[in-house]
């Protein structure tokens, strides 16, 4: 049996339920806890390559220096690097930081845009990021598809695609826009504590008898 849209509603449903005492991803904590687009367009910059227990500190660290485009520039990248080290490749996102701050006062007043066009023009910041920072920044529709997304979507049958980027189009298609916002946060606590990439917890999965376990070679 695979997922489809006759029961991707009961797949929601379950996932709600078992995720409740699992941690959030950092991202949406930092959501939750600034309500600022800035804030989470920067997290997110330092999660990509980067593990949750490492991208929180790290975003808590650089922010107590600076919350906004134009405090951030008052920063050299040194600092910045001090501050998020040891985020995966901390001295490109330290450049890429300050270079998104200069663009954010140069063309949007110092304003994160809440539109994916607008967002993808800036250095460093991919399909993931922009729909990230729509959904988690500002509450807009997105479908954010990062490695989970992609790999219990195509796992569970959803989807049978290649890419991450393949996989957010044909999200876009079929997944009910009322899920938008919240499947990247279901499948991403999933996938960090149950639908792991290699062994997955198969034996404990809520989601058994949906998943057509696709490409799951060895699990517990």
């Amino acid at each position: 049996m695979s997922v489809s849209n006759k029961n991707i509603s009961s797949v929601i449903r379950i996932l709600r339920r078992e995720v409740k005492s699992l941690p959030d991803p950092s991202v949406t904590l930092v959501g939750k806890k600034w309500h600022d687009p800035f804030l989470v367009l920067i997290s997110c910059i330092l999660s990509l390559r980067t593990k949750d227990q490492t991208t929180l500190p790290a975003s808590e660290r650089l922010f107590a220096l600076a919350d906004n485009p134009q405090a951030m520039l008052s920063l050299s990248a040194t600092q910045i690097q001090k501050a998020i080290y040891p985020v995966g490749f901390y001295k490109t996102k330290a450049h890429n930081i300050l270079g998104i701050c200069q663009g954010l006062l140069e063309r949007f007043q110092g304003k994160v845009p809440d539109n994916l066009e607008d967002l993808l023009t800036f250095k460093g910041v991919g399909r993931k990021t922009a729909n990230l920072v729509l959904t988690e920044g500002f509450g807009k529709l997105g479908i954010c598809v990062d490695t989970h997304v992609h790999r219990i979507s195509n796992r569970f049958g959803y989807v049978n695609t290649k890419t991450p980027e393949e996989t957010e189009m044909i999200l876009r298609k079929q997944l009910p826009k009322r899920y938008w916002i919240e499947y990247n946060t279901l499948l991403v606590m999933w996938g960090q504590n149950m639908c792991k990439p290699v062994s997955p917890l198969c034996s404990r999965c809520a989601l058994m008898k949906m998943c057509s376990r696709k490409g799951v070679h060895k699990s517990r």
